[in-house]
């Protein structure tokens, strides 16, 4: 395992000091950061919550420009973590590899955050870490709430559970408002092309007990 990790230390270093050419990302017009800004999904819970910041993506090239082992390297731990990922998902094949390239570097790319016009100046950095651990404690919350559904569309939900799980949605927010914020995610996200990130979206949506998404997910999630 150590000495795997020298290895691709290595080569990383000797990519970064030696006169190797190195990975460049090629979609017309556009350089690697107006596209991750043109693609870029700000997420529903970070955004209400005035969280920005900068999400590290590490990743290897195949000789194809194809990404594999994309991973957050250095996150937040909260939604910018998903979209940072997803956003450079987006990217696969859009590398041009020069000849002897060697696949198994990693490249780490920054994805940065930020709001404007959302009011968020004045929030102090205790505020924004709060609204960060309420996140994580969150995720078991809605995996409650999920779960119960998941179990509804299958016919194994306990019926007695249900005001229990109404009650907790509506603490959650899971509400409307959120479902059509939701939507509009996922919308963006298929004219985009990416139907996987869309999808998950769109059951999520479908988990939580609503039906706004029942339509595109017949149409796109097969």
């Amino acid at each position: 395992m150590l000495l795997s990790f020298l290895e691709s230390f290595l080569i990383i270093v000797l990519c970064l000091f030696s006169n190797v050419e190195k990975p460049v990302f090629n979609n017309g017009n556009q350089n690697l950061e107006q596209f991750l800004d043109a693609n870029m999904v700000y997420p529903w819970y970070a955004k209400q919550n005035c969280i920005q910041g900068t999400i590290k993506v590490a990743f290897q090239l195949n000789s194809k420009g194809e990404l594999a082992n994309a991973k957050v390297v250095n996150g937040l731990g909260i939604d910018l973590d998903d979209e940072a990922l997803r956003l450079v998902s987006l990217t696969s094949g859009k590398w041009k590899t020069p000849k002897g390239y060697q696949k198994n570097t990693e490249i780490i790319v920054p994805v940065k955050f930020a709001l404007k016009n959302y009011n968020c100046e004045n929030l102090s950095k205790q505020i924004i870490e709060k609204a960060i651990t309420v996140y994580q404690i969150r995720q078991g919350l809605e995996d409650v709430v999920t779960s119960y559904y998941q179990n509804k569309i299958i016919g194994k939900e306990n019926s007695k559970n249900e005001q229990e799980i109404l009650r907790l949605k509506a603490d959650l927010g899971f509400d409307e408002e959120l479902v059509a914020e939701k939507l509009g995610e996922a919308k963006e996200m298929l004219k985009q092309g990416d139907q996987k990130g869309a999808c998950k979206v769109l059951n999520f949506i479908k988990n939580i007990g609503f039906s706004n998404a029942d339509d595109l997910i017949a149409t796109n999630c097969k």
